[in-house]
């Protein structure tokens, strides 16, 4: 039984869809202008895995992943290069989509333009402006009566005089409240024309909150099971999108939202405007994509992700473990056997919120079983599981040839090493890390003996 953290409620709820055995999911994708960064690559590999997983699961699933690809920008950008706006976005989409492929990263279902939705956009907000909702200021912009919605802030936990503290009406652009938010843009001068739409507002274009709403009930209907992005998108923008979508179709919007943790870097939030980021293709340079996938969903998705070189060294040094175990065998069909007590383990650990660093535990004891007993069955459950995640799904000498021999467990300081850490994680309840240690540990030949009293010794199996 699945149970999923909804943002909304911030708490697990049992998966219930609409329409059984469907699946409707909305994740909100990239602004095109730049190379994806490692925060972006985490959206794709996170909503990749949640689809996958849905989908052993016995749900049809119907996967949107939207590309904004105009705004204020994408617009600078391709005037600072001299260039078009469409040929500066399909540029950075094909990069985009040379990224998620390397990742392992299945295309969704459906890849929404914001450029192809105007249209809907217009009609949604002039729904809102005929339930009320919606207003020209005095700037000629339409934007939101955000006090008219009742309810605004019920994602991100924000009320309405807190947003407001502080805050000022600001004259010049004619806003009815501060905390109000655009809708249609007014052209200004010096924009490109292909960055306006006729409309009955006039010449302009969608502000960045409406586009989502539109692309995702024309493609979902104005109510679907569920919308995911990454943890900076739940206020403003998905907060933005419940108001827009409710006001104008009068019925719920989403039933579970959720939302994935930030990568950091240096205890900050890796991103653009820090100019702390790392690009995809930065990082592939210097390792595998299946080894940065495998970095990714060692994390449990909700938690914050710490990149670091030694971070990644360890993915690649435990998935090169895991590969090893293979080595040499002629594994029998892959598959997931659900009740074969491996699998059993892994579903239960994914069908509890996407516990992906519980399922990835199990797959270092079944490899540790391959190992001893070098069976082609249990070989073929150990690639029909991390198959389910987008892993181990090459051959593994291909694997072996091309990565940096792995330094191993081999040493006692460095077995007496992950012990340390293994403690460190057990004091700090962080149970899954330790129990990821242990497998690991066992995967390489090295069996923990817990004592009374907190310590632990160590045996080669």
């Amino acid at each position: 039984m699945l149970k999923i953290h909804n943002t909304l409620l911030r708490d697990k709820q049992v998966f219930a869809p609409i329409e059984p055995g469907l699946v409707r999911m909305y994740v909100c994708g990239m602004t095109v202008y730049d190379f994806c960064h490692l925060g972006h690559a985490r959206v794709l590999v996170v909503f990749d895995m949640v689809a996958r997983w849905l989908r052993a699961s016995g749900y049809q699933v119907v996967y949107v992943r939207n590309i904004t690809d105009i705004d204020d920008k994408i617009i600078r950008r391709a005037q600072e290069n001299g260039e078009s706006i469409q040929t500066l976005t399909d540029r950075y989409i094909a990069f985009m989509h040379e990224d998620a492929e390397a990742l392992g990263v299945q295309k969704p279902d459906h890849e929404p333009r914001a450029t192809q939705y105007v249209a809907a956009m217009q009609r949604l907000i002039g729904a809102l402006e005929k339930n009320g909702y919606a207003y020209v200021a005095a700037n000629r912009d339409v934007c939101y009566s955000v006090r008219k919605f009742e309810g605004y802030g019920r994602l991100s936990g924000k009320s309405l005089e807190d947003l407001r503290a502080g805050e000022r009406v600001d004259v010049m652009e004619g806003k009815h409240d501060p905390l109000d938010f655009v809708l249609w843009k007014h052209t200004k001068a010096g924009e490109p024309g292909e960055a306006k739409w006729d409309s009955p507002w006039g010449s302009g274009r969608p502000g960045w909150h409406i586009e989502c709403s539109a692309m995702s009930s024309e493609l979902l209907g104005p109510h679907f099971d569920i919308h995911g992005g990454g943890q900076d998108l739940q206020f403003p923008h998905h907060e933005n999108e419940i108001a827009q979508s409710e006001g104008a179709h009068g019925c719920r919007f989403v039933n579970y939202w959720m939302h994935n943790g930030f990568v950091r870097v240096d205890e900050e939030k890796m991103s653009k405007s820090l100019g702390n980021f790392f690009t995809i293709r930065e990082v592939l340079k210097q390792y595998d994509p299946e080894v940065v996938r495998f970095f990714i969903l060692r994390a449990h998705y909700r938690s914050p992700l710490n990149y670091s070189d030694a971070h990644l060294d360890d993915a690649r040094g435990a998935l090169t473990r895991l590969y090893t175990a293979l080595k040499g065998i002629a594994p029998e069909k892959a598959d997931t056997d659900w009740e074969e007590s491996h699998a059993a383990r892994f579903r239960a650990a994914m069908d509890d919120d996407f516990n992906t660093p519980e399922a990835i535990a199990v797959l270092f004891e079944l490899a540790n079983d391959v190992n001893r007993t070098r069976s082609a069955r249990l070989a073929g459950h150990l690639k029909g599981l991390a198959g389910v995640l987008g892993l181990l799904e090459r051959d593994p000498v291909i694997f072996l040839q091309a990565a940096p021999t792995a330094a191993g467990l081999t040493d006692a300081a460095a077995i007496e090493v992950r012990i340390v850490e293994r403690i460190a994680a057990k004091k700090a309840k962080d149970y899954a890390a330790a129990d990821r240690i242990r497998a690991e540990l066992l995967a390489d030949g090295v069996v923990l003996e817990d004592k009374p009293g907190g310590a632990t010794e160590w045996r080669r199996a």
